[in-house]
């Protein structure tokens, strides 16, 4: 009989330790080691008697075709993971509750040319086909399985022939007889997803599974199990407005810099043809407005940037950056106030990008600086595209792709440009640009 003993496991690397931990010594995580049962099995192998397949050189090994894809029928899905699903494929997709995961996953399974079988772990069936309802999925080919139990789900799986799709909503609920713990331990949510993934390779079959996100705003579970599967696609947005950005932060089979970008509506998830009048807003001729551009995988995108300058009296104004970076809205308002000299310490500074997205490139660094400065002067800026990233002595650096962000901007009307071609410092734009008397 196999011996069991007690360990406590970091639930977010694995780490095992047989007393408790506050911190975990390996990922440096808080408060994530769980006291677990720990069966301890003598091997049975005997040197000189291995059952493991022997290696084989390279040169003879027969390459896999991965042009050969699976359409979702969603472009900016399809975008998103190279062009389609990959047979044998295991994606992992994560995000907020309530950010339009499961509603995703029902429109790829209605979309899907043969059966798809949706293992329901969270919902229950009624629940689905009030959801496929809503969205308009017939749903004529979808199989739902509601199972709780890995190896209750493969068995019912080999026996229901050729299957195009299997959804597993979500790997967290699983759970296998042959392990000790709780739904969402890290020995069941590894062993469920190795067995799954295992299957789904033999034979050929796509596997999407989601993932919960913790408090931490990461994927819930032990990290091994983003390394388990072929892709990570992350969805995020904020669940108080319709965007919806779907990111690949690992990719095996296509690249990790393409984004989807969806729009929430009561009947589903919708393409967005034009991103960029999602994220321009109709402001012209209103102080501290000023639009940009930004890269979001290999396409260029128009964004409207927002300040807001309001006096204070407090002796530490607010400074508020909603989509961007905080600490980088300071470094360019210390920019402002010692290379320009405007007393920004006497005012409450908020600063938005409009749309919901978040934005990491510095490329709207120079945006934000005239547009504080528009609010600042009370003067509106002229129709127009400022793209550059801000130096420590104020100077207006090149960004990458500026060709490519020009031409955009010029598809959708813009003539006027401000870049470091035409400004080399960012005092030289706001002359050039605003009145230094207040409005």
């Amino acid at each position: 009989m196999p011996r069991s003993s007690i360990a406590f496991v970091c639930q977010q690397c694995g780490h095992s330790s047989p007393k408790w931990m506050g911190q975990c010594p390996d990922c440096g995580s808080w408060n994530s080691f769980v006291e677990t049962e720990v069966g301890q099995f003598k091997s049975k192998s005997k040197i000189g008697h291995s059952t493991s397949r022997a290696p084989i050189l390279l040169s003879q090994i027969k390459k896999e075709d991965y042009s050969r894809r699976l359409s979702t029928k969603i472009a900016e899905l399809d975008r998103v993971l190279g062009g389609g699903l990959v047979p044998g494929m295991v994606a992992l997709v994560a995000g907020e509750p309530g950010i339009g995961k499961s509603t995703l996953l029902l429109q790829v399974a209605n979309n899907i040319d043969g059966q798809v079988v949706y293992v329901a772990g969270e919902e229950s069936s009624g629940q689905i086909a009030n959801r496929a309802e809503r969205i308009g999925a017939k749903g004529k080919n979808i199989l739902v399985l509601e199972e709780t139990d890995v190896d209750e789900i493969l068995s019912q799986m080999s026996q229901m022939g050729h299957m195009g799709l299997m959804i597993v909503d979500s790997i967290q609920t699983l759970t296998t007889n042959d392990l000790t713990g709780g739904a969402g331990s890290i020995g069941q949510v590894r062993e469920c997803a190795a067995r799954l993934s295992s299957y789904c390779k033999r034979i050929g079959l796509p596997l999407l599974l989601v993932g919960h996100v913790n408090k931490e705003g990461s994927i819930a579970g032990p990290r091994v199990l983003e390394h388990m599967v072929d892709s990570v696609i992350w969805f995020e947005g904020d669940r108080r407005e319709m965007l919806r950005v779907l990111r690949s932060i690992k990719n095996r089979f296509g690249a990790t810099d393409e984004v989807g970008i969806f729009s929430m509506g009561q009947e589903g998830l919708f393409e967005v043809g034009n991103p960029s009048e999602l994220f321009l807003g109709n402001t012209k001729g209103v102080p501290g407005s000023c639009t940009t551009t930004i890269i979001e995988g290999t396409r260029p995108l128009l964004l409207e940037v927002q300040a807001l300058t309001a006096s204070t009296k407090l002796a530490f104004p607010k400074r508020s950056a909603s989509g961007m970076d905080l600490r980088r809205l300071e470094v360019i308002i210390a920019v402002l106030t010692r290379r320009v000299g405007l007393p920004l310490w006497e005012y409450d500074i908020y600063v938005n990008a409009v749309g919901g997205i978040k934005v990491a490139e510095p490329a709207t660094d120079l945006a934000v600086a005239l547009s504080i400065a528009s609010s600042f002067y009370n003067k509106p800026l002229p129709s127009l595209v400022a793209i550059g990233e801000v130096g420590l002595l104020g100077e207006v650096r090149e960004v990458v792709q500026l060709d490519r962000r020009v031409k955009e901007a010029k598809r959708l009307g813009f003539k006027t440009f401000v870049t470091s071609r035409e400004a080399k410092t960012v005092i030289e734009a706001i002359k050039k640009y605003l009145s230094q008397t207040r409005g």
